[in-house]
């Protein structure tokens, strides 16, 4: 249209022209010729007229739909080529108020934290009161998946700043922190392979709390590189089996202080059958491990296995109220269960290692009050048993058992926020008889993205 346009005003303008021209040509040209010629002029203008009239009449081009989004946007993430990438996480911060019955707890310790039982004085010192504010509990994860000639991989990396060793700054300036990994991971159709929550743990058990874990005494709780094979069974059903790395914490009798060895040989073997359903989940998982030491002029291995049973069962169909639990118990394997409260096996100076057992459970309920309100009721235990021909007197120092109970109300004002309080009491006992005793308030907001 625009060709014909600029076509017929060249021709409108040449027009204007015409009768000028043509008296001046009167004099060398012939009449005859000159009309022939104006006729064709005035045939190709009402061509090019009638063109430009029906061009105007017709109905508009329908507008152009809108530019696509670009490839590198998705509903859920975005892509980088054929990657879909994911990022997410969140920042909490945590406010505490602390009373230990029996001693003082070292400023910017584990123990101060976050909930360990292991960390609760028990030396009769005279009792202690502190106040605690840290964000270090904040997480960020990156997840990438595509398919590749058929096959679905995948990469997962978790960090946070709150397992890192050692600070950048300190509470008076910075409360700078270090960066530290949770979980770095390749996925390739079923197999897992990096580091990622032992097999042997069922985290959906672990309960909503303020706390960094919940119930630190009563769970399996370890994150470490394996070689992992899933199997889907069909009906809700999955079978996990894995090769992890192996790692001992010892003690050496009279000295509680854990040790880690390095001298093991073995990966650990775990399996666990996981299941989920409308009403629920439930997981059983087996371990067996070997504990190695070569010190102190002994070289001696023990045998080490445990089994765990945990599951998840809905209170209500939109899933928002629930009941959770883990029992777990076995030999040897301290390491695996409640922040090694309990070491893995005990040295004893010349002669070898001796067994240790623990039992430990959890228990949580968690019911929704109200649409963006809900409270969460929680109880931990773990106990400790040494062997018989170990002196009472030597183990007087070590772990015997620990408990806690908590009650929390979370809030979400909006979507993605939680703000929630919490109370927890706490106790450790020793195999002496000693104990002690921690009470704790505690507020935490948390923005999850």
């Amino acid at each position: 249209m625009e060709r014909i346009v600029r076509a017929a005003h060249w021709l409108l303008a040449t027009s204007a022209c015409v009768a000028p021209a043509a008296a001046l040509a009167q004099s060398t040209v012939p009449s005859a010729d000159l009309a022939a010629r104006v006729e064709r002029m005035e045939a190709e203008l009402a061509t090019l007229r009638a063109e430009l009239a029906a061009a105007r009449s017709a109905p508009a081009p329908a507008a152009a739909p809108p530019a696509a989004a670009p490839a590198s946007v998705a509903k859920d993430g975005f892509s980088a080529g054929a990657t879909r990438v994911r990022l997410g996480g969140f920042v909490k911060t945590v406010a505490s108020s602390s009373r230990f019955s029996d001693g003082e707890v070292a400023t910017n310790s584990l123990g101060r934290d976050f909930y360990l039982p292991q960390a609760i004085p028990t030396h009769g010192g005279p009792a202690s009161r502190v106040q605690d504010f840290s964000a270090k509990q904040t997480r960020l994860w990156l997840d990438l998946k595509r398919d590749i000639a058929g096959h679905s991989v995948g990469a997962y990396v978790e960090t946070d700043f709150q397992t890192a060793a050692g600070t950048q700054g300190s509470q008076r300036t910075t409360n700078g922190y270090n960066l530290a990994l949770r979980r770095a991971y390749v996925q390739i159709d079923g197999f897992t392979v990096g580091q990622d929550w032992t097999t042997f743990q069922y985290v959906g058990a672990l309960p909503e709390s303020t706390d960094f874990v919940g119930a630190t005494e009563g769970t399996v709780f370890v994150r470490e590189p394996l070689i992992r094979y899933s199997a889907p069974l069909g009906g809700g059903a999955t079978l996990h089996v894995a090769l992890e790395n192996p790692e001992s914490g010892t003690a050496t009798l009279g000295t509680p202080a854990l040790v880690e060895n390095g001298d093991d040989r073995l990966p650990d073997a775990v399996a666990r059958l996981a299941y989920a359903g409308s009403l629920g989940e439930l997981s059983l998982a087996g371990l067996v491990r070997e504990v190695r030491v070569e010190a102190a002029g002994v070289a001696d291995h023990r045998l080490g296995w445990g089994v765990s049973a945990g599951g998840k069962l809905f209170l209500a169909a939109d899933k928002r109220s629930d009941v959770r639990f883990m029992a777990t118990y076995g030999r040897n394997i301290g390491r695996y269960v409640g922040l090694n409260f309990a070491p893995d096996a005990v040295l004893v100076p010349g002669s070898g290692l001796a067994d240790v057992t623990v039992f430990a459970a959890l228990g949580a309920a968690r019911v929704a009050i109200a649409q963006d309100v809900r409270v969460n009721l929680i109880g931990s235990y773990q106990h400790v048993g040494y062997a018989d021909t170990l002196s009472p007197v030597a183990l007087a120092g070590f772990n015997r058992s620990a408990w806690s109970a908590a009650a929390n109300l979370f809030w979400s004002p909006v979507a993605q926020v939680d703000v929630g309080i919490e109370l927890r009491h706490g106790e450790r006992r020793l195999v002496s008889g000693a104990a002690g005793q921690l009470d704790r308030v505690e507020l935490a907001v948390k923005y999850g993205f």
